[in-house]
């Protein structure tokens, strides 16, 4: 596996694979009304780009295939930690996550965790800071608000 800095070629590849994972990797935490409205499948594409150009963003790729990414920016906010849903479970998030956290700079990284990506983040010694209720487009979701001092 290579882990390499964000391309802006990468972010079709990177879209499909937010939407493929949020709606398989997660129904096991969220109703399938919940996983339409936090990945309906449309996303600002532009938007995003800027985003990962302005963050230290990587991604893990695999016989050409972009396996995973994660962004952090220059505070320390953890933004976005997806992995293909065919490469659950072989470590790499925590590759991705590692390398992160070293490249940062800050003195804590925070993270708005997933139902499903909790347990992730407690291995790693994040802790939770609150459990919060977000709503997106009139439905609400679980998610947890998690630091890590570095």
């Amino acid at each position: 596996m290579l882990i390499r800095r964000y391309k802006s070629s990468d972010l079709n590849e990177m879209a499909k694979l937010f939407y493929e994972t949020v709606h398989s990797v997660n129904i096991r935490d969220y109703t399938r009304e919940q996983l339409n409205q936090w990945a309906s499948g449309v996303i600002d594409l532009e938007k995003w780009s800027e985003s990962f150009l302005e963050h230290l963003t990587y991604v893990a790729i695999e016989n050409n295939i972009i396996v995973g990414f994660g962004d952090i920016d220059k505070n320390g906010y953890l933004d976005r930690l997806f992995v293909h849903k065919e490469f659950q479970g072989r470590g790499i998030a925590t590759a991705i996550c590692d390398k992160l956290e070293k490249s940062t700079g800050a003195e804590r990284v925070i993270v708005h965790a997933s139902i499903t990506a909790k347990p992730f983040f407690e291995k790693r010694g994040y802790r939770i800071i609150r459990r919060q209720k977000v709503e997106r487009k009139g439905v609400f979701l679980i998610n947890y608000l998690m630091e890590k001092l570095l």
